[in-house]
């Protein structure tokens, strides 16, 4: 697959301009480890558009600090080229849709749908705590959090605006199952508001808290092993939908990842039993 997007970027070189790409495209490095590891499930293919279903502990992109954890678009130039690019970025423990383009013109287009904000996003989470209203909008500015280098923190000013809508599909006994529609693009948004507003999604290592969703607690009379393992041990937050205007036919296009089994295993039980 011949690489578009690093000839162009080279093209602009020799022309001496250089214009500044605000899209988080990644070219990462190919390592001869990768080419052996196996890519993601994809959930839609064409001749512009790739998508993958990202497991939860996948990097998109090269760690800042650690050049050689694996990362998901290192498995793709390995396997596909470097041609392909990603036009947006999920936390390395959120699942779900990763979309990416096969050629530069595709990448111009999607990349600049992120830039304006239209790319309709749709996400699920289970969260500990449950929100009295059927649905509510965050909408508080973001910004990097000097304390904790590489997290974000909510201010009243000088942040970036930030905006999530919420929908609670069901409530149990001490957690919720709510849809998540950011209307912004901020680094770890839909995790910060719903921590700050008092319903952080379950495992969050950053902002959340120490509930676990063990059966025991859900179950009666629960007789298992001492030592329990929660129903669901990841983030639970997945990036379920993603609704962009298409590079090539200039109609919506939604691509859909599957609800994980974890998540599905964890729902089970809660509607049995909470």
């Amino acid at each position: 697959m011949k690489p578009v997007a690093a000839t162009a970027a080279r093209r602009r070189e020799r022309g001496g301009r250089r214009k500044r790409i605000q899209s988080p495209v990644t070219f990462a490095p190919v390592c001869p480890q990768l080419v052996a590891m196996g890519l993601p499930p994809v959930i839609y293919e064409d001749e512009a558009l790739l998508a993958f279903d990202k497991p939860s502990g996948l990097l998109v992109a090269p760690d800042r600090w650690d050049k050689t954890r694996e990362n998901l678009m290192g498995l793709v130039h390995a396997r596909l080229g470097v041609g392909v690019a990603n036009v947006h970025r999920l936390d390395a423990d959120t699942s779900g849709v990763l979309l990416c383009t096969k050629t530069k013109s595709a990448l111009d287009f999607v990349s600049g749908q992120f830039q304006s904000k239209t790319a309709a996003k749709v996400y699920h989470a289970l969260v500990a705590g449950v929100p009295a209203e059927d649905s509510f909008t965050v909408d508080v500015p973001l910004t990097q959090d000097e304390r904790r280098p590489g997290l974000m923190k909510i201010v009243r000013k000088a942040g970036k605006p930030s905006a999530t809508a919420f929908r609670v599909l069901e409530r149990f006994r001490g957690f919720a199952w709510i849809e998540c529609r950011p209307l912004t693009g901020r680094t770890h948004q839909i995790r910060v508001h719903l921590a700050t507003n008092g319903f952080p999604i379950l495992n969050d290592v950053f902002y959340g808290n120490d509930t676990r969703l063990l059966l025991s607690r859900l179950k009666r009379g629960y007789k298992g092993r001492d030592e329990e393992r929660p129903l669901i041990a990841r983030l639970a937050l997945h990036a379920s939908e993603l609704t962009v205007i298409h590079p090539q036919t200039r109609e919506p296009v939604t691509i859909k990842a599957p609800i994980p089994n974890e998540f599905e295993v964890a729902l089970k039980y809660l509607r049995k039993f909470s």
